[in-house]
């Protein structure tokens, strides 16, 4: 069956028939750490709206570092080490980088920047997606599933 948003490795594949909550080019620090891009691309679906279809085969891990309660949890592949997903403990949201992750990128574009933080130094994106020093400002995080 082929569904409209698929990702994951060989080992765990995840899958969403539904449109993301969200989708923007990441620019804190947290995701820089972890991805080592100078910027990433990251997805928000709906918790139940992106569904993993071998949860058991997912080693899982503090998505931030300096804060291991924190909410999200960075699910790898137990078999090859591929991030297949962010999964969010309070169940608001699982979050994808297509480009890491196994989804197309092209098929998901970032509507804006997030979390860019002028005192850092660095150019101002200027491709014509609106920044925000935050998620953009009519973002609401999803009830839990």
């Amino acid at each position: 069956m082929s569904h409209r948003y698929a990702g994951g490795c060989d080992h765990v594949h995840t899958h969403a028939d539904h449109e993301p909550v969200d989708n923007h080019i990441c620019h804190c620090s947290v995701c820089k750490s972890v991805t080592g891009q100078p910027s990433t691309h990251v997805v928000f679906f709906g918790h139940g709206d992106l569904a993993v279809d071998n949860p058991d085969a997912l080693n899982r891990q503090p998505f931030n570092a300096a804060n291991p309660d924190g909410p999200l949890e960075l699910c790898t592949c137990a078999s090859c080490g591929a991030p297949i997903m962010l999964d969010d403990k309070q169940r608001r949201i699982r979050a994808v980088v297509p480009n890491l992750m196994g989804f197309d990128p092209d098929r998901l574009p970032a509507t804006y920047h997030a979390f860019f933080d002028p005192s850092k130094g660095e150019e101002k994106p200027d491709d014509g997606r609106p920044v925000h020093e935050s998620l953009r400002p009519d973002f609401v995080w999803p009830d839990p599933a």
